[in-house]
């Protein structure tokens, strides 16, 4: 052989690894093809929707705080059943993963068949065409949850809106036993009978309800922010008097806030406020229902995806609720306790006064002098890295113990639409920048 002809056989070899290494390439990154997600309506089997590594950053889009055992669900669980979570995003993405928890789970719940999709229209159980998408586990269709713990999705593929509806649905093909859960959603969600984890339209769909299942958590992989923030709360952060279904909790409005605003840091926002909670106490059981804040601070806090700021809205329930915590010190101790927490994770800490509740069924003149001791504390700047006042923003200025009449749902407690549209108008964008302060 020449050396000429060798140069040229050289060269064609070269030449087919460089076509073979380019197929391979497009045939396992699918780069510019959505088409390969999608779950097909007809019978051709669907393909696997894991999203591979792409730019952005992993963000909470949204969450919720599993509280405690639903009800009447001890026995069977949700067995045969298709459980059509409706969640709201605060920022969107180009894939999304979810987390399912099995926390108050009695034995092992087994996930069949999971999906996730945009859908069609607000408070719609139908998919918007061409989203539906099914999620896998570490490549996997089923997944086995044990009791007690929760498996992050491996990411799906899908092209999420900031400000919309997703559909997150599950099917557990047997008894489960009690069924964790999220009572106060102030969002309709629906169950079918059967699988129909797959199914774009509604049809199947036909019971509502108005609880959050399984479903803890929605992380995005994001352009558009670069990084979380975490609201631990109680009812009020909840939303439990906002409009059902409307996105009018303070924290939905606080998002938006920062999705709009010149200069405000780009966070996705979620919501681990639980109705009745409290600083320092637990509630029943093992695990317990409706853990208290301190309790409950790594796993939905520090824990989230993409941390970069805390805000902490707790210590009413402490006051009202029987047995009322009468010492504001031990409360301020324990809301002490969770900013030194978040410290040592370079978390920076946003903490608000308490609100009145004057003329509210559980007003005490002594459990008064407590929460304004505890906001006299959180004022003077030794609590907290800094504060937001809501006390102040929503009180009636001729009457201080008691909310101003239209920020006030009616039972002298939590706030109106109005009254959560004020407090997110309140609120600082700026003291969620930067890094955790020097130590209090």
């Amino acid at each position: 052989m020449t050396k000429r002809h060798g140069y040229a056989l050289l060269a064609a070899v070269l030449a087919v690894i460089v076509v073979v290494s380019a197929a391979i390439y497009v045939g396992v990154t699918g780069a510019g093809d959505d088409s390969r997600d999608t779950i097909n309506a007809g019978g051709r089997h669907p393909r696997n929707s894991a999203a591979p590594a792409s730019s952005g950053t992993w963000v909470g889009s949204w969450s919720a705080s599993p509280a405690g055992a639903e009800p009447r669900t001890e026995r069977k669980g949700f067995a045969g059943r298709s459980i059509r979570n409706v969640v709201h995003t605060s920022v969107g993405g180009a894939s999304a993963r979810i987390t399912l928890s099995n926390l108050y789970g009695a034995t092992p719940l087994s996930i069949t068949h999971a999906s996730i999709a945009v859908a069609s229209a607000t408070n719609d159980p139908a998919a918007a065409a061409g989203t539906l998408r099914r999620l896998t586990f570490n490549g996997n269709t089923s997944v086995i949850i044990p009791p007690g713990a929760q498996v992050m999705s491996d990411a799906a593929r899908l092209r999420v809106p900031h400000d919309s509806d997703l559909l997150v649905t599950t099917y557990s093909p047997t008894p489960s036993g009690p069924v964790t859960y999220h009572p106060h959603a102030r969002q309709i969600s629906y169950v079918a009978d059967g699988d129909h984890t797959e199914d774009p339209n509604a049809d199947a769909y036909t019971e509502q309800s108005p609880f959050w299942r399984y479903l803890t958590a929605v992380d995005v992989l994001s352009n558009e922010a670069d990084g979380t923030v975490v609201v631990l709360g109680d009812s009020i952060t909840d939303g439990i008097s906002s409009t059902m279904g409307a996105n009018r909790r303070w924290t939905d409005v606080l998002a938006d806030r920062m999705r709009d605003e010149p200069g405000a840091p780009r966070y996705g926002v979620v919501n681990q406020g639980i109705s009745g909670n409290r600083v320092l106490s637990d509630g029943n059981g093992q695990p317990a229902v409706n853990p208290s804040g301190l309790s409950r601070f790594d796993r939905d806090v520090l824990d989230r995806t993409g941390v970069k700021a805390v805000v902490i809205a707790l210590g009413v329930n402490d006051i009202l609720r029987n047995p009322h915590q009468n010492d504001p010190d031990r409360i301020v101790g324990g809301l002490r306790e969770l900013t030194r927490q978040a410290h040592t994770r370079g978390l920076r800490v946003v903490g608000a006064t308490l609100m009145p509740f004057g003329g509210h069924r559980g007003y005490e003149p002594g459990l008064e002098a407590v929460r304004q001791s505890v906001n006299e504390q959180i004022r003077s700047g030794e609590v907290f890295d800094d504060f937001v006042d809501f006390d102040r923003a929503l009180r009636d200025p001729y009457d201080p113990r008691s909310l101003r009449a239209q920020y006030d749902s009616g039972d002298h407690l939590h706030p109106s639409d109005a009254g959560y549209r004020k407090m997110a108008q309140t609120f600082d964008l700026a003291h969620l920048k930067g890094s955790a302060a020097a130590e209090l």
